[in-house]
């Protein structure tokens, strides 16, 4: 009954990290992106996101809690998980061990984030604009920062959708799998630049 129960949560971690957590990761940094387009283009994309109906209840029960779920027992599978060299080989068990770290590194990331844009702005010390987040990166220590957590959080997805489509059953054959790596591949790449050319625009107005 407990190896079930694990199963279990182990396959709705993999689910949870692709949907809600991996499409909320996609949009957030596509609405960021409008930065890059403009001061006016960001802050009415993040205005019509915060005037979505329900808002609140949608971050808790689609962001926040599925968040939540999927970090804790990420973090107790960093301490029991191993690599397993004799199935996967030496690039998959590096995957599999940088899979870890990032998941450390995004959950600081993220937990430092949200102190800075959501709870600030419950307390009434900023608001969710242009502004907020140029402030923020303007100070070179907070870009690299951010640099390295959008990075590890895009890693971490990429990575993770692969395991997903793995151990869902969807890419069984080697030859799937090897597809489903240059896919992952890709996606790490599109979605980095994506995030990481907002950062740029924010820190340095270009």
């Amino acid at each position: 009954m407990a190896e079930h129960r694990e199963y279990f949560y182990r396959r709705l971690h993999s689910l949870l990290g692709v949907v809600p957590i991996g499409i909320f990761l996609v949009q957030h940094l596509v609405i960021n992106h409008f930065a890059v387009y403009g001061e006016e283009s960001f802050n009415k994309a993040a205005g019509f996101m915060s005037s979505l109906p329900f808002m609140l209840a949608l971050e808790i029960f689609i962001i926040y809690l599925p968040i939540l779920f999927h970090a804790i027992l990420g973090v107790y599978i960093v301490f029991v998980a191993k690599n397993n060299v004799k199935r996967y080989g030496f690039l998959r068990n590096w995957l599999f061990f940088l899979q870890r770290i990032t998941g450390i590194v995004t959950l600081v990331f993220i937990a430092w984030h949200v102190f800075e844009t959501r709870v600030q702005v419950a307390l009434g010390n900023a608001s969710v604009d242009y502004s907020l987040m140029e402030g923020i990166l303007d100070n070179p220590v907070m870009f690299w920062f951010y640099v390295i957590g959008v990075l590890s959080a895009v890693f971490h997805f990429a990575n993770g959708l692969w395991g997903f489509l793995v151990s869902w059953g969807i890419a069984q054959s080697p030859r799937s799998q090897k597809i489903v790596t240059y896919a992952t591949i890709l996606v790490f790449l599109v979605v980095s630049y994506i995030g990481i050319r907002t950062l740029i625009t924010f820190a340095y107005g270009v």
